[in-house]
């Protein structure tokens, strides 16, 4: 049988009733890059989703500076983009 990804570049093959390695490494990568993205477009919102997330377990997070915490928040968002685009490219290429 041929690889579940529509036989992307004819280059995998399904194999054994799992998904073909470069499947998994696509899907990983793609999710890095949304995330990247994300992370990269709204980090106040992702710092407000993760206030909200540590809000249950009792615990209260505040950033000190929220400036600095969004420059930050915002340069870990690219360099998850960068990586996630090179990752792809690696695939792609290999």
């Amino acid at each position: 049988m041929n690889c579940p990804m529509l036989n992307l570049l004819a280059k995998r093959s399904y194999c054994g009733g799992m998904f073909c390695l470069f499947c998994v490494q696509l899907t990983i990568v793609v999710i890095a890059i949304a995330f990247g993205g994300l992370v990269t477009w709204k980090p106040r919102k992702v710092i407000e989703i993760q206030i909200a997330l540590y809000r249950p377990f009792n615990w209260k997070i505040e950033p000190i500076s929220m400036e600095k915490e969004i420059r930050n928040t915002r340069i870990m968002g690219l360099a998850v983009l960068v990586l996630g685009i090179f990752s792809l490219a690696w695939i792609l290429l290999s």
